[in-house]
């Protein structure tokens, strides 16, 4: 499959507006929704004939095991959830936190990596903040930071500025000062390369809502194995334990232990329609146009505006603007979708492997025209 038929396959773009905000939500081609629709009309018409519960466990297997071998690790390391913040929420509701504990976080973090720490600052929890520049990590400041740190937080490509952060070296800074480590991923699946086993984390949250094309509700949880066992999460649920109606709880070994209840995987499996729509276009082919397309946007953005670097790191291109929610207004009653971003003031254009040079090009030309 090429970009131009996986664009073809998607409704949502089948008009004339200029759809460049992948980095918020990736419109689903129709077989993504066909399938969750799917998952339902069996699971509910076929009630009567088969157990609902035994299809959802097998369609619940199934997920976790498409999902890990996507992102590089094993099915039982691999935990449904709705989103990213969901999955960030359950890894800091399962740590036994005490007074004077630290969080470390970067101040480019997306809400869903900010909002569950200041939650624990009631309950005395310190969360230390590292300052960056231009979406970078100081490594020697995030050293520093986190000596002595119980966990810490940040994200694989940032939402402000697009930047990649290194991750396989500040986990293994992480590490060494024995703090949990928590990646924010959920920019990365659909649009770059990525091997969790590599990163080297303790856990990793994502969702496919966005890159992958898959619909809102499909989020994934990778956590270690080993370090999955050690960690007694904050709600118990039956699909979380062996026995449910055990005297005694004894969780599920491995990240399953982090789900809860009756949920429908109906968003799950479309997403696994937009995980083989991406794989059969190809990673590295999708990486390559999307360099091509945000190259050709950046050459047309004066350097001044431009808050992204000016080499290639991601589709997410960030630019300075006065009053972003009046650009995203304006750029909007010309059929161009973007949005703003609060911190740094600045317009966020989110570049896929589907967009095209005509969408780029009006981006370009309607940012230029103040």
């Amino acid at each position: 499959m090429t970009p131009r038929e996986l664009r073809a396959d998607v409704p949502a773009l089948d008009g004339e507006t200029a759809y460049l905000n992948y980095g918020a939500h990736g419109p689903s081609p129709e077989y993504v929704v066909d399938a969750a629709g799917g998952f339902i009309a069996d699971h509910e018409y076929g009630a009567a004939e088969t157990d609902p519960y035994e299809h959802a466990f097998d369609t619940y297997d199934a997920v976790r095991e498409r999902i890990a071998a996507f992102l590089g690790g094993e099915p039982e390391e691999i935990a449904l959830t709705e989103s990213t913040t969901d999955g960030i929420g359950r890894i800091a509701a399962a740590i036994d936190w005490e007074p004077g504990d630290v969080v470390v976080r970067t101040d480019l973090e997306h809400p869903a990596g900010v909002l569950p720490w200041k939650q624990l600052e009631s309950a005395g929890v310190a969360v230390r903040v590292v300052e960056t520049g231009d979406g970078r990590v100081d490594v020697d400041a995030f050293t520093d930071a986190v000596a002595d740190a119980r966990l810490v937080c940040f994200s694989a490509i940032t939402w402000t500025h697009g930047t990649r952060l290194p991750v396989e070296e500040l986990v293994g800074i992480a590490n060494d000062a024995g703090a949990f480590t928590l990646v924010d991923a959920v920019q990365s699946p659909g649009q770059v390369d990525l091997d969790v086993t590599r990163w080297g984390a303790d856990a990793v949250a994502a969702a496919g809502h966005k890159w992958l094309l898959g619909p809102w509700g499909a989020g994934f949880l990778h956590v270690d194995r080993a370090v999955a066992d050690g960690l007694t999460p904050g709600t118990a649920g039956y699909r979380g334990v062996r026995t449910p109606t055990a005297e005694e709880i004894e969780y599920e070994p491995g990240a399953k232990r982090f789900e809860v209840g009756t949920a429908t995987a109906a968003a799950h499996v479309g997403l696994l329609e937009g995980i083989d729509a991406i794989e059969s276009v190809g990673i590295e082919r999708i990486e390559d146009r999307i360099e091509r397309l945000t190259d050709r946007f950046k050459s047309g953005i004066d350097d001044d505006r431009l808050l992204s670097p000016h080499t290639f790191e991601s589709g997410l291109v960030t630019v300075a603007d006065d009053d972003p929610e009046a650009t995203v207004d304006r750029l909007a009653d010309r059929g161009i979708v973007v949005r703003a971003i609060p911190d740094p003031h600045a317009v966020r254009v989110s570049i896929h492997a589907v967009s095209t040079e005509r969408e780029v090009d009006a981006a370009v030309d309607a940012l230029n025209d103040s």
